[in-house]
C-alpha cells in the first residue's frame, strides 16, 4: 500500500521507497522500517501530514506515492 492511501490516525511502517524522491524523502526521515502516523489530510488531499520520529512532515503526493508502507 502507498502513504497516499493511508487513513488519518492510523499508524504505518514504511517498508520501501522508489523513484527519483528517494533521496529527499529519507533526508526527511523517512527510512525502511520507521513508524509513522497520518495526522491529517488537507481539504483538497494534499498534503498529507505525519508524525514521524517526534515531528511531524508535511509531505506532497509526489512525495507520499514514493513510499510503500504497512499497517501496524
Amino acid at each position: 500500500m502507498l502513504l497516499s492511501d493511508a487513513r488519518v490516525q492510523q499508524k504505518y511502517e514504511v517498508k520501501q521507497i522508489q523513484g527519483e524522491e528517494l533521496v529527499r524523502i529519507m533526508e526527511m526521515g523517512l527510512t525502511p522500517g520507521s513508524v509513522c502516523e497520518v495526522i491529517r489530510r488537507a481539504p483538497m488531499g494534499y498534503p498529507i501530514e505525519i508524525k514521524i520520529r517526534g515531528y511531524l512532515l508535511s509531505l506532497r503526493k509526489k512525495e507520499t506515492d514514493a513510499v510503500e508502507v504497512s499497517p501496524i
